[in-house]
């Protein structure tokens, strides 16, 4: 079909790899961005005061995402050499959907218990992501993998945005599911649905990870592992960072694309976990603030597709830029906010770019880093990206206010932009290919 051709959705291994987005958006929609965040703070940690609350949310988000971005570059080696992408991917994704089921038993009062499980859940996504994003190059060709990483985050808003509509729906109107309560029930009982929903949400992130494992291949390696690779991975994984670390060096424009990418991503990924907690300390309304999430989702699906448009047109690097621009007036509007109103511009503003600048720097990267060494690339790619998830999230921990914290992010996104200036993408990708070359060479 032209129209899935264009979104080079026409071939089983790719449908089958962009539906991971599908998979995983419901996840990070309603456990990360928008019911699981209330959650925490007017159910788990009843009883704590606001400071606490917020410093505790964010600190559990910083320390699984350190983990994996220290572990993800060495993860990142031991698939290439090893060639197991897949059941690394399977095995963090076995942890995340594990830990989300479990929030089932989270009750009032059970602070400690859902900061662990969230920071699991947080640990298995991120963790899945390094080899999910690595894999991109061996179901696409460079001159696809704009238009794949668009398409599929458009339809990681559309799984997101159903699935939190039902979410939505069990929490709103439970005894359309059997889940009415009576009147005078305890907090505990009136968590119920809210509590279906995180085990809903666990089956919809397994349930449409399935066909991933049915139709995505590795592709072969260049340089097959050794003897002395395959009996200690790890100790060969280290050694050839090394090698992937001197590389990335001597290729620039990639080099500097990922310091770019780490100072915009920095307030990118603030934006998604911290927007209903900020919303949430300035009096916004719960039922406001999933609503204008849920609307994000719908918002996202045309205008990712769009932004694949608009990087056919004028390049990937352009089209972010622009994202990077939109992002910085969002920081400004939400250092400001304090009506619902407000909420929902900065919505349908984060609704028009989230998506199409993720996508396209996913992309954008993969044409800049020689196809051989995609895990490794990758694995140092994850890293900058956690650290940048995780930072943001220390900033909100530790800063005396959340307007502070959001002047801060208003510098990384200023900063990222002038470095990703100094990409040329052309150089860039050429620098990459003679590399790849000189590997086939080498053979």
């Amino acid at each position: 079909m032209p129209f899935l051709e264009r979104l080079v959705l026409h071939r089983a291994e790719t449908r089958a790899w962009a539906l991971y987005d599908f998979a995983n958006s419901a996840m990070f929609t309603v456990v990360i961005t928008a019911i699981f965040p209330i959650y925490f703070r007017q159910v788990a940690a009843e009883g704590m005061d606001d400071d606490l609350k917020r410093r505790l949310f964010a600190g559990a988000t910083t320390a699984s995402l350190a983990f994996v971005a220290l572990l993800g570059p060495i993860l990142g080696a031991i698939s290439d050499t090893a060639r197991i992408k897949k059941k690394l991917f399977g095995a963090f994704l076995g942890l995340g959907v594990l830990a989300n089921a479990g929030m089932f038993f989270i009750g009032p009062g059970d602070g400690v218990l859902a900061c662990v499980l969230f920071a699991l859940v947080n640990l298995g996504a991120a963790g899945s992501f390094v080899f999910y994003d690595a894999l991109i190059v061996s179901v696409a060709a460079p001159s696809e993998r704009d238009r794949l990483s668009t398409a599929a985050y458009a339809i990681g808003y559309l799984g997101g945005g159903v699935c939190l509509a039902i979410c939505l729906a069990l929490i709103e109107k439970p005894e359309w599911f059997g889940l009415g309560t009576a009147l005078g029930a305890s907090l505990a009982e009136k968590s119920l649905p809210a509590r279906v929903g995180f085990l809903f949400v666990a089956l919809w992130w397994a349930g449409f990870s399935i066909p991933f494992f049915l139709r995505v291949k590795e592709v072969e390696i260049v340089r097959a592992a050794g003897a002395h690779e395959r009996s200690r991975p790890i100790r060969s994984a280290i050694a050839r960072l090394r090698s992937t670390g001197r590389e990335l060096r001597s290729l620039r424009h990639a080099f500097v694309f990922l310091l770019a990418f780490f100072a915009y991503n920095e307030g990118i990924g603030t934006v998604i976990r911290m927007a209903t907690t900020i919303g949430d300390e300035r009096g916004i309304e719960t039922g406001v603030l999933i609503q204008c999430v849920l609307l994000v989702q719908f918002v996202g699906v045309p205008a990712s597709l769009a932004f694949g448009k608009l990087a056919g047109r004028f390049g990937a690097k352009r089209a972010i830029l622009a994202a990077v621009v939109v992002y910085v007036g969002i920081a400004v509007l939400a250092y400001r906010l304090t009506t619902p109103g407000e909420f929902l511009v900065l919505a349908i503003l984060v609704g028009l770019v989230q998506g199409g600048a993720q996508a396209l720097s996913r992309s954008l990267f993969a044409s800049l880093i020689p196809p051989h060494k995609a895990g490794e690339f990758f694995g140092f790619f994850a890293t900058l990206e956690k650290f940048a998830g995780l930072a943001g999230p220390a900033v909100f921990a530790f800063a005396p206010s959340s307007g502070f914290a959001i002047v801060v992010l208003i510098g990384f996104f200023a900063l990222g932009a002038v470095l990703l200036a100094f990409v040329d993408v052309d150089a860039g990708h050429a620098a990459a290919l003679r590399m790849e070359q000189r590997a086939l060479d080498s053979r």
